[in-house]
């Protein structure tokens, strides 16, 4: 299997990237094909979710990464970052 980036070197990519806003519309097929998008171009992705999901966010970045089939980095307050490996990039 393929060597995964360690979580230090995950974070400082995702802080560089752009982040997907979950806001008060929640997650659908759009929010999930977009993060797919992203995750594809960019392997790491910071996702904000709104102060109204403060108690779900586990919950959505469950969600999130079941559907994504990516894996979930870490969650700080109501920011997650997850990855995927790109199937473009190879190294």
């Amino acid at each position: 299997m393929a060597n995964i980036p360690n979580k230090k070197d995950l974070m400082n990519r995702a802080l560089s990237n752009i982040a997907i806003n979950i806001g008060k519309a929640g997650i659908n097929d759009n929010v999930i094909e977009e993060i797919k998008r992203q995750l594809e171009s960019q392997e790491a992705l910071r996702i904000k979710f709104s102060k109204g999901f403060a108690s779900e966010k586990e919950e959505l970045s469950q969600e999130i990464v079941s559907k994504t089939r990516s894996k979930l980095v870490d969650l700080r307050g109501n920011v997650a970052v997850i990855y995927k490996r790109s199937s473009k990039k190879i190294n």
